[in-house]
């Protein structure tokens, strides 16, 4: 049995879902069937969820949303119309778009995850009405109806381990179930969304708590690259990769997956195939627990983000004073801010940072309160940082890799201020400046692939 999740760009028109439906009719054990919001269905074309933000930011703002809720109402019309769904189950899905403002929030911010939720939301619906109207025995699931419970945090919920139990229930489904991506709600019934890669977090969770087989995840790629497309012309294709392979390298940009997506089929162990909803027999990408290591391909991606910043700081005897990473450590967790990795040498320390978690203001905050904790000689934030991965399980059986790697960079003289291998020795971590980012993932390329 699978769970089968489709992305928005499979979902943006009608034209799109008769894909999504042929690959749905194509294998019965094809069951669990999770949607995202409509996206894109052309270049400057706004997705859906973009649309409803701007109508969430218009409601708390007292604006005008007519014309930002006729274009809502225009894409869900788009697709039920080319399937003839009946006017009288569209109509409730427009009154909903309208009715939005008209709920009672706890505060902007679950107001915002409950507009942003209803992209998936409705769309769930609005798919399962096609799939009824084509004579498929499908029906919407509704997340409360699933079982999913989630932290009380609008914009950043997490899956409650009990919602496994109860989801276990749904398993080996005779019919086809419809469930919207992105959100779950609380123990007060309220909306809450996932971070990034939401529709994804709640395939995988479906996926964990049926124990399905196959977790399919539909994108517009015939499968994951080894690197970043935009940077190489036609690079090699992914066959198969390991959980942890794919977290390492979603850490550091791969866009596939946001980096947690796919915990929870982790947790569950089970295989993630990524196929294209426009390719669908492209045989795409199997993610698993283990893999045979490659005789030819020591190196499985490379990937570069530069999403990070560092805080350096010297100081005469560093090593020698104790206490002083406990003191640093303390100030961090004070502001609730979370390091990456921490390089240090006998008299210096540099501390990365996803910079996403700063601003301005904090990272002063962070400089006075640490130079008064430990007096160093020098202190001070930069920002002109990437991190480079190098990523594969045969790298463990493999001599020279960081040898060939520095030469190479080294050969587009591009510097490196930062070396890290991880404990598990399946990746190779760089600190190089942003503006060498694009460069050093081609040399590299060159390097392992192309050679």
């Amino acid at each position: 049995m699978k769970v089968i999740k489709f992305g928005g760009s499979s979902l943006a028109s009608s034209t799109q879902l008769q894909k999504v439906l042929s690959i749905v009719e194509a294998d019965d054990q094809r069951r669990y069937v999770i949607v995202s919001a409509p996206g894109k269905r052309f270049d400057g074309d706004t997705k859906v969820t973009d649309l409803l933000i701007q109508y969430a930011r218009q409601t708390i703002h007292r604006q005008d949303a007519t014309a930002t809720v006729q274009a809502i109402i225009d894409r869900y019309a788009e697709i039920g119309h080319g399937f003839n769904v009946p006017e009288d189950q569209l109509t409730p899905i427009f009154d909903t778009i309208r009715n939005l403002p008209n709920q009672t929030y706890a505060d902007n911010t679950y107001l915002m995850a409950t507009f942003k939720a209803h992209g998936e939301r409705l769309n769930a619906q609005l798919v399962a009405a096609v799939f009824k109207q084509s004579g498929l025995n499908a029906r919407y699931l509704d997340p409360k109806d699933a079982g999913m419970v989630v932290t009380d945090v609008p914009d950043d919920a997490q899956i409650i381990d009990s919602s496994y139990t109860q989801l276990a229930q749904w398993a080996d489904s005779k019919q086809i179930l419809v469930i919207p991506g992105f959100f779950a709600y609380n123990r007060n019934g309220q909306i809450c969304t996932f971070s990034r890669g939401g529709s994804d977090i709640t395939g995988a969770i479906i996926a964990r708590g049926v124990h399905a087989d196959l977790y399919e995840n539909f994108t517009d790629v015939d499968a994951i690259y080894s690197v970043n497309p935009s940077l190489v012309d036609q690079p090699a294709a992914i066959s198969e990769m390991t959980f942890r392979e794919m977290r390492e390298l979603s850490y550091a940009g791969f866009s596939v997956f946001h980096d947690e997506a796919l915990i929870p089929a982790i947790q569950g162990n089970i295989t993630v195939n990524v196929k294209n909803t426009n390719h669908p027999t492209a045989p795409g990408t199997l993610i698993k627990s283990t893999r045979e290591p490659s005789s030819h391909y020591p190196v499985t991606g490379i990937a570069s983000s530069s999403s990070f910043c560092s805080l350096y700081l010297r100081k005469y005897l560093l090593n020698k004073e104790v206490g002083l990473g406990r003191k640093i450590l303390t100030i961090l967790e004070t502001h609730h801010i979370s390091y990456e990795h921490m390089p240090s040498g006998i008299d210096d320390l540099t501390i990365i940072f996803d910079e996403h978690q700063l601003t301005p203001e904090l990272e002063k905050t962070l400089v006075a309160e640490i130079s008064a904790a430990i007096n160093p000689d020098e202190i001070y934030f930069t920002h002109d940082y990437s991190i480079l991965m190098l990523v594969g399980e045969s790298m463990r059986n493999r001599v020279g890799i960081m040898s060939r790697a520095a030469t190479a960079l080294a050969d587009h003289n591009i510097k490196l201020i930062m070396v890290n291998q991880g404990a598990s020795e399946i990746s190779i971590m760089f600190g190089i400046h942003d503006r060498d980012a694009d460069q050093a993932v081609i040399a590299l390329y060159d390097e392992f692939f192309k050679k």
